[in-house]
Order: structure tokens, then sequence, then C-alpha cells
């Protein structure tokens, strides 16, 4: 109650709280008990939408940082109605703004060290906090979505010109003492004579190009996408704190009463703190890997040690780089493109250019919805980026392949769903630069269909109306086709396949449906993908024109029978694909839930493959709506129940939580029946089992189904070819193909690689056996040591662990 009345809190919000602690007492330490009463109170003010304080007054209340916070908010959702979808997204959205606002305030404080001399002198230290927080202002007031780093740092750039500007020179460094005296230099003097034909003197020029020139240059941005937010957000900004075309620095503290009421109301927290480096908003420092220190001597002269990245500068790196790769690419298809359109036998380029400028002014629109009506240039500016990788990309892709498959690809460049999605890929790799390659993870509406909150991946697809499954079919040619994409872009498009695998090519109106139905008409023989070929080496060679014109050619699985006169529609090549590498993802994702759960069980991990694979191929309406490891964690309960082994839904949802790329919603927000959404367990009872009751009983009997192959896990086709490859059979024996030493390349040290003389004493002869033996191996198979002997702590307290309704109903 004083915690309530310290907040001032309604009855109705205190009850709320005081029901959640009591139902999560029991999971949390005693010591934090005042602690958990704050993080109760947090969450039913944000379920009951009742504005009652802000992020920061609750922080200091029980004296936690943001981060601490969070993290107690995160052990509390031991229930399915603790941490609700609306208490998710809020955090989720809060988490996200404060990593944004601290990695801009690092840069701010970095920025202010290279342009301003003695910011501890009160007058310093005003300036300072004025600088901050208009840009605060500013951010809230001009940018609709406030967490994308790179705009919101943009307009940071445009803030310090401004100041520095108007800043007095003695506060200034050297360099900028002359780049503003260089703008701004005296008229010269008109002699009396002529006085009466001079002009009269105007107004200060509302930016210093010069000036902004030379911050964008010291902080890696392009000028073109600062100007662009300077001449629209920020100009605009100006305006209404009517400070376009005056000289003066406005006032710190009118600067913070107009950010107190931002502040209170969007209620999270107070941005204005990180200039006092408040306890609530510091996080643990976090150790940097050691540089492993030689000798100077050892070191090349021309050998530059960088510095570690922070966020903003690795966004600025990344970006800068998408900019010099695509430098030479035209807005225009190029002439080797041209010549391809023209041995078409339908001439392609009038569509092609008719496609792009209606796409171009559809994505600038949305963007524009989501970013900020005033971002519209900004989306046009990414657009020409994305049509420039577009065009590099399919010329790429016409260049690799032989004669027999350029004919294809000729039908191919008259396809408009293979551009639209080739457009989109080269989109979403410049949406994935700017943004940090990030994913929707939160956010869900009463009907359970994502909240367009930002520009992440599905976003594009959106925006375009274009199927998951079609975007499917351009990742790989892609990425075959592009070797300029660093790593971190690949591995983005990667994650972006995942996802489509396993929920967003299941939605409702997925044309995946149709192909499997249409599969499942023509008779048993016609599978997606025959479970005798899962073990069989996945073959990484299929072309966009393979997957977009199939069927293309006859299979000799779908040829009829010669006493048949049944007709048969070749197979779908896109389809075998699809599943091909649905099976893979599918079995990767149990082995790594199975070797946290059931080590002791060994014998079980290939029934509940084989169920979880029939489910796939024979059950997949279960997918309509759905996600992949809903399936997943049913199967495993399923085997467990059949076999009477005791695993309940709380531990597997447990360390599920635990694994890479799960969300909350995957066994909270299950889609039951059309409109209705309820838990994993519910999902179980409801549907699952009643599907595959009889299924599933039959692997208690003596006869169980034949087991299905285990997949061959190969490596991933968009490993780099400089990754290092690991040893089969072994722990940490990694081989990678030599490199050519660049003058950025770290020197190679005893420490960091391995010198074998054949001609000196290397012990025992087995050894050389041993490695030999190693880097022969053909065996490409999942070998991870399964050292775990028990299964993780269960989630207490789990309200479908409750008596009668964590059973299935076997009768």
């Amino acid at each position: 109650m004083t915690l309530c009345q310290t907040l001032q809190v309604t009855d109705e919000v205190c009850d709320r709280a005081w029901t959640i602690w009591k139902a999560v007492q029991a999971s949390v330490d005693k010591d934090t008990q005042k602690r958990l009463w704050a993080a109760c109170l947090f969450v039913a003010v944000i379920d009951l939408e009742v504005a009652s304080f802000t992020f920061t007054q609750i922080l200091k209340a029980v004296d936690l940082n943001v981060k601490q916070f969070l993290g107690l908010l995160k052990k509390m959702d031991v229930n399915l109605d603790t941490i609700s979808t609306k208490v998710n997204s809020a955090v989720t959205r809060l988490e996200k703004k404060y990593d944004v606002s601290r990695a801009l305030y690092q840069r701010f404080e970095k920025c202010v060290g290279c342009n301003v001399n003695n910011v501890l002198c009160s007058r310093g230290k005003e300036i300072l906090r004025s600088c901050w927080t208009m840009f605060l202002l500013a951010k809230g007031r001009a940018l609709q979505m406030e967490d994308d780093l790179v705009i919101s740092f943009h307009l940071m750039v445009c803030v310090l010109e401004f100041f520095i500007r108007r800043c007095p020179p003695s506060l200034l460094q050297p360099h900028y003492q002359s780049v503003i005296s260089t703008a701004q230099s005296p008229p010269t003097r008109t002699s009396r004579r002529n006085q009466s034909k001079a002009k009269p003197r105007q107004a200060p020029p509302e930016v210093d190009v010069q000036l902004l020139e030379s911050l964008c240059k010291e902080n890696d941005c392009s000028v073109e996408e600062v100007k662009s937010v300077y001449q629209t957000s920020f100009s605009a900004f100006l305006d209404s704190m009517s400070l376009s075309g005056t000289r003066d620095l406005p006032q710190a503290t009118d600067l913070s009463k107009q950010y107190e009421e931002l502040y209170f109301k969007s209620r999270d927290f107070d941005s204005r703190l990180f200039l006092d480096n408040d306890e609530t908003l510091l996080t643990p420092k976090v150790e940097l890997m050691p540089v492993e220190r030689t000798p100077r001597k050892n070191l090349p002269e021309d050998v530059v040690l960088i510095p570690p990245q922070t966020p903003v500068r690795a966004a600025m790196n990344s970006i800068a780089q998408l900019r010099v790769d695509l430098i030479t690419s035209g807005d225009q298809p190029s002439a080797n493109l041209a010549v391809y359109f023209k041995n078409c036998t339908v001439d392609p380029t009038e569509e092609v250019l008719q496609r792009v400028e209606s796409l171009g002014l559809l994505f600038s629109q949305r963007f524009g919805q989501a970013v900020g009506p005033r971002c519209v240039g900004l989306g046009k500016q990414r657009f020409t980026l994305g049509i420039r990788l577009y065009y590099r990309v399919m010329e790429s892709m016409l260049k690799s392949v032989n004669d027999l498959v350029l004919f294809l690809f000729r039908k191919l460049l008259n396809d408009s769903t293979f551009h639209t999605s080739l457009l989109a890929c080269a989109l979403e790799v410049v949406m994935a630069t700017y943004g940090g390659s990030t994913f929707k993870s939160a956010g869900y509406s009463s009907g359970g269909v994502p909240v367009e909150t930002d520009l992440c991946f599905p976003w594009i697809l959106d925006v375009f109306q274009l199927t998951a499954f079609d975007f499917y079919k351009v990742i790989e040619s892609f990425i075959k086709a592009e070797p300029s994409l660093n790593k971190d872009m690949v591995k983005h498009l990667e994650r972006c396949e995942h996802l489509i695998m396993e929920t967003i090519a299941w939605r409702e109106d997925s044309p995946l449906f149709e192909l499997l139905k249409r599969t499942r008409e023509e008779g048993p023989v016609e599978q997606a993908e025959p479970p005798a070929t899962l073990n069989q080496p996945l073959q990484h060679n299929h072309t966009a024109a393979d997957l977009y014109l199939s069927p293309v050619r006859p299979s000799s699985r779908t040829l009829p029978a010669p006493e048949s006169t049944t007709p048969r529609h070749p197979k779908s090549n896109s389809l075998s694909l699809f599943y091909k590498k649905l099976y893979r993802l599918a079995y990767m994702r149990l082995k790594m839930l199975y070797t946290q759960l059931l080590t002791s069980h060994p014998e079980l991990e290939p029934i509940m493959w084989t169920l979880f694979q029939h489910t796939l191929q024979n059950e997949y309406e279960l997918m309509r709506d759905r996600h992949l490891d809903q399936l997943m964690m049913s199967a495993m309960y399923a085997i467990c129940k059949v076999k009477n082994v005791d695993l309940r839904f709380k531990t597997i949802v447990t360390a599920y939580k635990n694994m890479p790329n799960t969300n909350q919603e995957t066994f909270k927000h299950v889609l039951i029946r059309e409109g209705q959404y309820d838990s994993i367990i519910v999902f179980y009872n409801l549907v699952f089992m009643q599907k595959l009751k009889t299924n599933i009983l039959q692997y208690a009997s003596p006869r169980p189904p034949t087991l299905s192959p285990i997949p061959h896990i190969p490596r991933s086709p968009y490993k780099f070819p400089n990754s290092p490859l690991r040893v089969p059979g072994s722990n940490n024996v990694y081989i990678s193909p030599m490199k050519s030493p660049t003058r950025m390349s770290p020197v190679m040290t005893p420490r960091t690689r391995i010198l074998v003389s054949i001609g000196e004493s290397f012990g025992t002869s087995d050894k050389f056996q041993k490695i030999n033996a190693m880097v022969n191996s053909s065996d490409r198979s999942l070998k991870r040591s399964l050292d775990m002997s028990s299964a993780p702590k269960p989630l207490k307290r789990l309200r479908f662990d409750v008596e009668g309704q964590d059973e299935a109903d076997e009768r």
C-alpha cells in the first residue's frame, strides 16, 4: 500500500497487482519482494491501460535500472496469463527504445567531445544539456518511430549543426572554429558612393552546408540523407519551435519543460537522465575481449588496429559499405540487361520499368505511413538503393547460367511474381542494413495478426502483397548471385527463410496449401518430399527459373504407370525443395529441444521425429495459421505420454524459452479454431491429440509404425567460403581456406594458428593417423555430445499444470 501511495495508483490497479503478486511470489527470491511488487504494478497498469506513473518513477521507487527491471519481468513470466501479449509488446518497445537511446547518447558524448571545448564550465554544461534535450524533443515530435537508430542519428547531426553554428567560438574546437568563420565571414565593406546601390543584407542561411558536410564526414553519414532529414523533419520542428532564422540558442529550461510534457505523455523513461549518469539508465559494464598483445616489432607498419564498434558506428559503416558496393550500379537496366530483355520472346523492358515505378510509389507511401509523413523522401532514397541492387543481382543471375537454363530465364523475365520477389529481396537487404537486421517478434492484435509497428521483416511482404512462399523461392538464388553481401546480411536472409518455413508461409491465404492439396489429390506417390530421401544430401543447385516456373519438367516419380490412363502433373520443384528444407529445419529444432530434456531416453528421439514428420507430411492443415514449433512441442509431449515418460508441458516450455529465435507467443497464443487463441496445452488437447490420436497410440503397440529416416543435416548453403568448417568427429578442430593478407586483416601469430613441420618430431604416428581420419571423414551427421544428465528446472505454478489439465483425454 505504501508503494502504491508513493506512485499514486488507483485501488483497482493496487488490487490487480496484489492478485498477480500472489500468483508469482513463490517463483521469485524473497529479497526482491518489494521490487516484485513494483513489477506487478507495472504489469497491472499496462493491462488495465491506466496511466499512473512513468517507467522512470517506478525504477526510482525500487532502486532498479532498466535492464534489471526488465529481467525481473521475465522471471515473473511463470504463468500463461502473467505477462500478456499487451505487456510483452510494451516491454519489447521499451527495451528497444532504451537500447537505441543509450547508443545515441554514447555517440552524442563522443561528438560533443570532438566539437566543443570546456564542456565542464557552466556555460558548456548548459549548452550540452540544451543540445541533448532539444534532440530528444525533436525526436519525439518529428519522428513517428523514435526507435529508428539511423534516422534518429541523422536528426542528431542536424541538431549538432544547429548548436555548433550558434555556439560561442571560444567553446568550439579549432577545426570547427575555422569551419564556422569561413561560412560566416562578414560581407565586404561598401563605399558610401555605392551604398545606395548595395543590396539589402539577407537573412542568415537556415543551414550551414559546409558545417553539416563536415559533421557527416566525421560521423560516416550520408550527406544526402542527413540533408533530407534536415529539409523535412528538422526544419518543420524548428518552425514549430519558432527557431527558424534566429541566431540565438534556446534556453535549457524552456526545452526541458517542453520535453517533460512529452515524457509524461509517453510514460516511459526520462532520457535527460543520461546526462547525469543516473543509476536507472546505467547497465552493467561488459568486459570487452582483451586484444591479444604482441610485440610491436612483430607488427607491419601498415597494420591498422580497429577499435570496437558502437551500434551507431556499425550501422553507419554497414550503410556506407552498401552505398560503395552499389556506386557503379545504375537506377535503370544496364546495357547487358537490355540485351537479355530484347532476346526474350516478349521484351519485358517496358513492363519492368512500369512495375518499378508503381512499386516505388507504393513503397515510399508505406514507408511514410510507418516512419512519418515527412520521411517519404527517405523512403525514395532507400528504394533507389533497392533498385540498383535488384538490377545488379538480376544481371548476375543471367550471367551465371548456361544456355539451357538461360532459355528458361527468358521466360522468367516476363514473370511478374519473380520480379516483385527479387525487388522485395533487394529492398529487404537495404532495410535490414539500415535497421540492424531485426525481425518482428512481438505485437499481436486480438485476431492474432502481427501489428505493423516497424519496418522489420516481413513488412516488405505486406507492402507488396507478396506471399512468403513466392519470396522464399528467390532467397537462395539472390545470395548466390550477390557476392558482396556481408556475413550478417547472409544470416539475415537465412533467418528470413527460416521464418517463412516456420510460420509465415503457413498463413491462411498461402498458395502452399493449394500446392499440397493438388499433390495429395494426385495419389500417394505424389509426396512433397518422400521420407526415403531425408538422409540424402540436400542439393543446392536450383535456379530461380526452376522454382518460379515450376513445374518445369516431369519427374520419374510423377510419370503414370504403363497401364494407367490417369494424367500426372510434372513435379513441383518449388514445393519439393521447400519440404526438403522444412524437414531439415524441423529436425534441427526438435534435436535442439530434445538434447535439453531427454538425453536419458535416446530411444525416443527417432519416434518423436517420425510423428513430427508424419504430421508435416500428412496433416499439414494443422500448420494453417500456426507455427512449426507448436507441432514440434506437441509431438514431443505425445510420445512421452504414450511411452509413459514423465515430461510435462511446463518443462518443455521452460526449455523451449532457452532456444534461439523463440517467442513466448508461440506457446501462449496458439490458434484453436477460427478467431480463438489459447495456450499450447489447450491446442494439444483440443486439436493435435484429437487429430492424431490413432497414430499416436500406434507407438504403444507391439508393431509401431516404421521410423522415418533422420534428415541429413548439411553445412548451410549460405556459409561464406572463408568460414571455418569443423572437422567431423572433433570438438574444436576447424579448417579454413588460405586467406591473402590484407591491410585490415589481423597478424597471424603462433597463438592464432598451428604450425606443423613434417620434418620434425610430432610424437607417435597415431596422432597423424587420427588427424587424417578426421579430415577424410565424410560423416557430417550431428555428433554433439549429450552430457546433460538432468532436465531444466520446471516452471512453477504454470496455469496449464493444474490437476487434470496437463493430461490428454485418452478415453
